[in-house]
C-alpha cells in the first residue's frame, strides 16, 4: 500500500468545502439500535433537527433544496416515513435528453455529448420496479469501446449525487468563496478545466428515492433502502447501462463519495460477482468499516486525533518545530494515537493517574485543547465538542466537513455547535447551479421534483449487510467485500482519497481500515492512499482538485496500462 503526501499551500491560502447533514430523528424502533450504528459511523442523518451532532449527521446531504422542474420541496422529510416505501409511480418509458457541447482541457479541446436520462430496472420476473436518473458525459470521436467508463455516486443515504455532478470532475463545476462564507446569487458555474473527462466517460448516478430516481410499477421503496438492496439496484443499472449504450468492453471504474464511497466498495464485490469485472474504485472520504462506533470501544477517539490535530495546526494552535511540516507532524501523532494514546484507553478505569495526566498533556499539546478539559473528558473527545472547544475563545465554532471553516456561535458556553459553517456557506450555491445546468445546458425537464435529499430514504433505511463471506451483518463492513474483490480480481486497483481536515469520515480510521485488508504482498500496492489540504469534498478547492485530478489521471493510466500496451 501507497501512502503520499502532498505539498501544503499556507495554511490560510487553501479552500475548500463540503454538504451537508441534520440529526437523525424518526427512526423505527425495530432498526433503530443497529441504524444508530451505522448512522453514527457512516455519519448518516435526517433534515429535521439540527446538524450539530457530529456523530449524527450527514455528510452528503443538502439543505433547502427546491424541485427542478416542479414547486414541490426537494427534500422528502416532511411525509411520515411509511410513505416512503408504500407508494410507487406507475411504470414509465425510459427517457433521455441528449446535448453537445465542447471544452478544453490542458489546452486541448475536447467535444463532449452530454446525456441526461432514466434507465427502468426490472426485478427477476422481468417487471420494471425502478427508475433511476443519470446524467452521462461522453466524449466525441474515437472509439468508444476502449475508453474508461466511471460510474460516480455520492451516499447519504438518501442523498442524490448533485455534489459530485456540478462540484467536482464533471465538465461543469460552481465556485465558491470556501472557506469564507459564499455570497448569495449569482454564483459561477463554469466550465471545469480540471474535469476527468479526458481520460474517461463520466456517469453520475442517482439512487433509487433520491433525484428523479423512484420506486415504480409493483414495487415499493422497502426493497431499495437498504444497504443490500441499494447495493442491488446499482447492479442492475450497471448492467442496463453498459447494454443500452453498448459499453460491455470498455474499461470500468468506480467513484464514490462518503457512503458513496462505502458502497462502491461494496459494489466492487457484487458487480465481479454478475461478471463485470472492473479495473479500478476509487474512494472518496470514505467509511469501509461501521462497526468504528460500537458502544464499549475506543476505536474512534484514536481515529479522530490525527484530525484533530490537523486542524489545531490549521488554527494556529500547534507551537513547536515540527508543526512547520504538516505531514511530519501528523506522522507523529499518528504513531502517538496507535501508541501511547491506545494502550491509555484501553485500560479504561485501570489507567493509574500519573499515566493519565501524562498522556492528557500530550493531548493537548496536539490539539490544541486545555489540559483539565482533556482530563474531564477521561481522555476521549467527541468530535461536536472539539469542535465548539476548539475557538470557544473566540466566540467560534469550526466546519464538520471541513475544519477550515468558522462559524459565530450565539452560545460559545454550549457543549455542541448550534450550525455547521461547512454546510450553510455552501448549500445554496449548489441548489441553484444544479437547476441552473439542468435547465441550461442539459435541456431536461421531468414532472417530478428533483430530490437533493429524502429523509424518509435514511428514516426507513436496513443498515444488514450480507458480506461476502454469507453471514449478514447489522451494519457492514465494506472494506472486507473491497478485499474479496481484490483476492478475485487481482489486477483491480483502488485509491483512497482524503481530507486532512475533514471531521466527518477522518483519514486515520481510513488508513486503518485499508491496512487490514488481510491481502498478499502481490496486491497491496494495488492500494494507494492520498492526501489534500482540504476537507470532506476535496474538490471543492482549486489546488487540492488540481491535485487530486493529477492522481487520477495516473490511477487511470495504471490500471489500464496493460489495454494501452496492446
Amino acid at each position: 500500500m501507497h501512502l503520499r503526501c502532498v505539498r501544503l499551500p499556507h495554511r490560510l491560502a487553501v479552500h475548500i468545502a463540503d454538504p451537508l447533514g441534520r440529526a437523525l430523528t424518526g427512526m423505527r424502533p425495530a432498526s433503530s439500535a443497529a441504524l444508530v450504528c451505522l448512522c453514527a459511523a457512516l455519519c448518516l442523518a435526517n433534515p429535521i433537527a439540527r446538524a450539530a451532532d457530529d456523530e449524527t449527521a450527514s455528510p452528503d446531504t443538502l439543505a433547502n433544496p427546491h424541485a427542478a422542474q416542479a414547486p414541490a420541496a426537494s427534500t422528502a422529510s416532511e411525509a411520515p416515513a411509511t410513505a416512503a416505501t408504500s407508494l410507487a409511480l406507475p411504470a414509465p418509458k425510459e427517457t433521455s435528453k441528449v446535448t453537445e457541447h465542447a471544452i478544453s482541457i490542458d489546452g486541448h479541446r475536447l467535444a463532449y455529448r452530454a446525456t441526461a436520462g432514466t434507465l427502468v430496472l426490472r426485478d427477476a420476473k422481468g417487471e420494471p420496479d425502478a427508475s433511476m436518473f443519470y446524467v452521462a458525459y461522453t466524449a466525441r470521436g474515437g472509439n468508444p469501446t476502449h475508453r474508461p467508463l466511471t460510474f460516480l455516486f455520492n451516499g447519504g443515504p438518501g442523498a442524490s449525487s448533485v455534489f459530485l455532478l456540478i462540484g467536482s470532475l464533471g465538465p461543469k463545476r460552481v465556485r465558491t468563496q470556501s472557506p469564507a462564507p459564499t455570497p448569495a446569487a449569482p454564483y459561477p458555474l463554469d466550465d471545469n478545466p480540471d474535469s476527468l473527462l479526458d481520460k474517461s466517460d463520466l456517469v453520475f448516478i442517482d439512487a433509487v428515492g433520491t433525484g428523479f430516481s423512484r420506486p415504480v410499477g409493483h414495487a415499493n421503496g422497502k426493497q431499495f433502502y437498504s444497504v443490500d438492496g441499494d447495493l442491488d439496484a446499482f447492479v442492475r443499472f450497471i448492467d442496463r447501462y453498459l447494454s443500452v449504450n453498448q459499453r460491455w468492453n470498455s474499461p470500468k471504474f468506480l467513484l464514490g463519495e462518503s457512503y458513496g464511497a462505502t458502497r462502491a466498495a461494496m459494489l466492487a464485490y457484487r458487480l465481479n460477482q454478475h461478471q463485470i469485472a472492473l479495473n479500478g474504485v476509487a474512494l472518496l472520504s470514505s467509511v469501509l468499516n461501521a462497526n468504528v462506533r460500537a458502544p464499549g470501544y475506543d476505536l474512534a477517539s484514536v481515529r479522530y486525533l490525527p484530525s484533530y490535530a490537523a486542524l489545531a495546526w490549521y488554527h494556529g494552535k500547534v507551537h513547536d518545530s515540527v508543526a512547520a511540516d504538516l505531514p511530519a507532524f501528523l506522522d507523529e501523532v499518528r504513531a502517538f494515537a496507535a501508541g501511547p494514546y491506545s494502550a491509555a484507553l484501553a485500560k479504561g478505569d485501570a489507567l493509574p493517574d500519573s499515566e493519565r495526566d501524562a498522556v492528557a498533556a500530550k493531548v493537548a499539546h496536539y490539539t490544541g485543547l486545555d489540559e483539565q478539559y482533556v482530563i474531564a473528558a477521561h481522555l476521549r473527545i467527541r468530535p461536536s465538542r472539539f469542535r465548539q472547544a476548539l475557538l470557544r475563545d473566540e466566540a467560534r465554532n469550526i466546519g464538520r466537513y471541513d475544519g477550515r471553516f468558522t462559524g459565530i456561535e450565539a452560545d460559545p458556553t454550549s457543549d455542541s455547535p448550534a450550525f455547521d459553517p461547512s454546510e450553510k456557506y455552501i448549500a445554496s450555491a449548489f441548489d441553484a447551479a444544479f437547476h441552473e445546468h439542468l435547465a441550461r445546458d442539459l435541456g431536461y425537464q421531468s414532472p417530478l421534483p428533483y430530490l437533493v435529499f429524502n429523509g424518509k430514504v435514511l428514516s426507513a433505511w436496513d443498515s444488514k449487510h450480507r458480506a461476502w463471506w454469507g453471514e449478514t451483518l447489522e451494519v457492514p463492513y465494506a472494506a472486507g467485500d473491497l478485499a474479496e474483490a481484490m483476492r478475485q480480481d487481482p489486477d483491480l486497483r483502488v485509491l483512497s482519497a482524503n481530507g486532512y481536515f475533514d471531521l466527518a469520515t477522518p483519514f486515520f480510521s481510513t488508513e486503518y481500515d485499508l491496512a487490514h485488508l488481510g491481502l498478499p504482498p502481490s496486491l497491496r500496492s494495488h492500494v494507494e492512499i492520498t492526501h489534500y489540504a482540504s476537507g470532506h469534498m476535496i474538490y471543492l478547492d482549486d489546488a487540492a482538485l488540481r491535485e487530486l485530478k493529477r492522481d487520477l489521471a495516473r490511477f487511470y493510466d495504471a490500471a489500464t496500462k496493460r489495454i494501452n500496451v496492446r
